[in-house]
């Protein structure tokens, strides 16, 4: 099996509402973003996948949905204040958690049809989560 990795880069804001600890107030993050993608042959370039299509496709996804964008449960009492502010946000089935938004990278860009292997969102310099399935 021969992979590659991407880092991307975005900034986000979100709160855990069920969350005891600090992470229960609204704050943001500048993350990074390790995308693998596998094959378990090369294509006719000698590669798995160019790391300018894989960029541009995560970069799409991530700069038009999560980039600077204040991430909440469907559930969080600020979601109807915000809609009649008209504010961006997003509001998600699942806790906006760094282990959800690898999920949901991962997913967009397998169904866009990339092979992907796993997903890793560095929340802090030292702290991170993946997702991962077979590729």
């Amino acid at each position: 099996m021969f992979t590659i990795t991407k880092e991307v880069y975005f900034c986000y804001g979100h709160r855990l509402l069920n969350h005891a600890g600090k992470c229960r107030h609204i704050h943001g993050h500048s993350v990074k973003v390790a995308i693998t993608v596998g094959a378990t042959e090369l294509d006719r370039r000698g590669m798995v996948l160019d790391f300018a299509e894989l960029a541009a496709a995560a970069s799409e996804y991530i700069e038009g949905e999560l980039d600077h964008n204040l991430l909440l449960h469907r559930n969080d009492p600020l979601v109807p204040l915000l809609e009649a502010a008209g504010e961006r946000f997003m509001a998600l089935e699942e806790h906006p958690t760094a282990e959800f938004l690898a999920k949901t990278i991962f997913r967009h860009l397998k169904a866009r049809g990339f092979a992907v292997c796993s997903v890793t969102l560095w929340e802090t310099a030292n702290a991170c989560a993946s997702y991962t399935e077979s590729c």
